[in-house]
């Protein structure tokens, strides 16, 4: 099997590009870093999981690509109203979002090439990341994805996503004190734990099926804690132990980081 250069962890480097995830939280590219400095092993690991699944091997004896279907905006914008693709290109046009944004993101990790079906996983993982934000019902706002990333890290074990998230965590709960913020986050964690293993999903079939239907096919519980800060805020309240308590009417469209 080919392996990357090294699986050491390098905490300097994921030191590094947390900083500068700081500076920038929208600085995609630092994520790639922090994971890939701390991913050490993991990734091995999940690749055979994913290789000894019928998906997995279907995925690789293809050589099938989700980014092919992921950028082909006139079929998914086809699909019935409801359905996960459907509902993955109304997020990506309404968030002036695109799969290969992320993909160019991507690149600023370096490897070694790997010919042994080891890339193609990385970049499935990759790609499906937006089809997780409407699969676990988070949005993008900084709660949002600190919610995800909890939730990827239950379905990975990489490190890089935990150290994210328990950052965020603690950076959203200063600026939005008396919010169950740090509950919502560890309630995504929770939920992916839950959740079947998502990386071994065949998203491709699932693309035509209700979003609802792939939940429940999914084991995907509902967020209880996000949704409740995030309609609480909209309708100009704050949470104390997830009830809400009255504060002075203000709009608001979005949890600021």
């Amino acid at each position: 099997m080919s392996q990357p250069a090294s699986t050491r962890l390098r905490p300097i480097a994921a030191l590094k590009a947390m900083r500068n995830l700081q500076r920038d939280r929208e600085d995609t590219a630092q994520v790639f870093l922090l994971i890939e400095a701390l991913r050490g092993k993991t990734t091995l690991r999940q690749f055979a999981r994913f290789r000894a699944s019928d998906t997995g091997r279907a995925v690789l004896a293809d050589r099938r690509r989700l980014l092919d279907q992921l950028s082909d905006r006139t079929a998914l914008a086809a699909l019935p109203a409801g359905t996960l693709g459907r509902a993955y290109y109304d997020f990506m046009a309404e968030e002036n979002l695109s799969a290969e944004a992320l993909v160019a993101a991507s690149r600023v990790v370096k490897r070694p090439p790997a010919t042994d079906g080891l890339a193609q996983f990385r970049e499935r993982n990759r790609d499906m990341h937006d089809l997780l934000h409407i699969v676990t019902g988070y949005g993008r706002e900084p709660l949002g994805e600190a919610c995800l990333v909890a939730f990827s890290f239950a379905q990975t074990g990489l490190k890089g996503f935990a150290l994210v998230a328990i950052n965020a965590a603690r950076r959203i709960a200063h600026v939005r004190r008396g919010q169950p913020i740090r509950r919502a986050v560890f309630e995504g964690y929770r939920r992916g734990r839950a959740a079947k293993w998502l990386i071994g999903a065949d998203w491709e079939a699932l693309l035509s099926e209700p979003v609802e239907a792939v939940r429940a096919q999914c084991a995907v519980r509902p967020a209880k804690y996000y949704s409740k800060i995030v309609a609480a805020l909209h309708d100009g309240q704050v949470l104390h132990n997830g009830q809400p308590a009255p504060v002075e009417a203000r709009p608001v469209a979005a949890i600021p980081g």
